[in-house]
């Protein structure tokens, strides 16, 4: 019969032995195993809440103290603390609050990892991607995919504001980074205002003669007004998940999966008062609180939002939601990173074994 062998090696020979491999690049993996293999994720990144009455100045800040032209995105980074300086939000996921001021633009690039934009404040302006020029109003969702150009324009009299959302951790990691500016300031605009949303924007409708290749969403622009129709809709009528009150997708209107292979789009109500049980999955999370005020409680700790405040969810940490309100709904827009990690097998989900933390 087979049986495990007892080490010969004394301290010092072992010591010895790992100085050797050291210098050869190598290293002996049964002295880390514990630290690698672990029995369940722990992110290094922590929930956290940015609050919009401290982003909202420092946004109009930045637009005193420096242009467009010297700041290509003039963007507010919300930055993990538990990330110890890195460029992200969460461990695969970036986001930021950008602004742009009347009359300024922001000029035309590209870059491969893909981005989106929910808007916050705004009383027009616009994005134009791949020369489709597609308005920005209060809760649109626009999205600007892998490697299409995108420039942005403010021709308002009021500030615009937005929530950037980027894979761009993930792009790093991988190390598949490119980015490439345009040969102008501004792309041309080549199709009529908001082609895609008269393209696909109809729903469970979509065009017979394309033959779709892309991996992203062919719609660009995702109304606010028909998003708030259907939470509208479904909020007195349907139980919802119990761990997000009445949540929606936003979807590719080719494959009805993600709006991108490496992010995808929330909608949820919390209707006044209540509350959801506690989950926690592998992927991790950004919340903007588009109205209301309430609650979330992740990993034990509770974070108190109130309207336009982002918070992040790490992944596989428990968390939970509550409406602070008796009689208003509460409304988040969220965005995660679930869609690389279902690709992989390495999406899971588990509800706490007591319902709430």
């Amino acid at each position: 019969m087979l049986s495990q062998s007892a080490s010969k090696a004394t301290p010092e020979e072992l010591a010895s032995f790992y100085r050797d491999l050291e210098t050869q690049s190598t290293a002996a993996l049964w002295t880390v195993q514990e630290s690698v293999l672990v029995n369940e994720p722990k992110s290094k990144a922590v929930p956290h809440v940015w609050r919009w009455k401290e982003l909202r100045p420092q946004a109009m800040r930045a637009a005193d103290l420096i242009g467009t032209q010297d700041a290509e995105r003039r963007v507010i980074m919300l930055l993990n603390p538990g990330l110890d300086g890195r460029i992200a939000t969460t461990n695969s996921l970036f986001s930021g609050l950008q602004i742009v001021m009347p009359g300024e633009s922001a000029r035309a690039h590209r870059h491969t990892p893909a981005a989106l934009r929910f808007i916050i404040e705004s009383d027009g302006g616009y994005t134009t991607v791949n020369g489709d020029r597609i308005p920005m109003h209060n809760g649109d969702l626009v999205l600007t995919p892998n490697w299409t150009w995108h420039d942005h324009g403010n021709n308002t009299n009021t500030p615009i504001m937005w929530l950037d959302g980027l894979d761009l951790p993930l792009a790093h990691m991988l190390e598949a980074v490119f980015y490439e500016p345009y040969s102008e300031d501004v792309q041309p605009v080549t199709l009529p205002t908001d082609s895609s949303l008269t393209t696909y924007g109809a729903a469970s409708l979509r065009p017979t003669w394309e033959n779709p290749t892309e991996t992203h969403s062919p719609l660009m622009h995702y109304p606010w007004d028909q998003t708030w129709a259907a939470l509208q809709r479904l909020a007195p009528v349907a139980d919802g998940s119990p761990y997000d009150g009445v949540v929606l997708e936003y979807t590719n209107p080719n494959t009805g999966g993600p709006v991108m292979p490496t992010m995808a789009c929330h909608i949820q109500l919390l209707r006044p008062g209540e509350s959801t049980k506690a989950h926690r999955h592998t992927s991790s999370t950004i919340y903007h609180v588009v109205e209301g005020e309430g609650f979330s409680v992740v990993d034990g700790q509770r974070l108190d939002w109130e309207n336009k405040d982002v918070f992040c969810v790490p992944g596989w940490a428990y968390h939970e939601h509550a409406n602070a309100s008796a009689t208003e709904p509460a409304v988040l827009f969220s965005f995660t990173d679930a869609p690389v990690l279902r690709s992989l097998s390495l999406l899971r989900e588990q509800p706490h074994p007591e319902g709430h933390q």
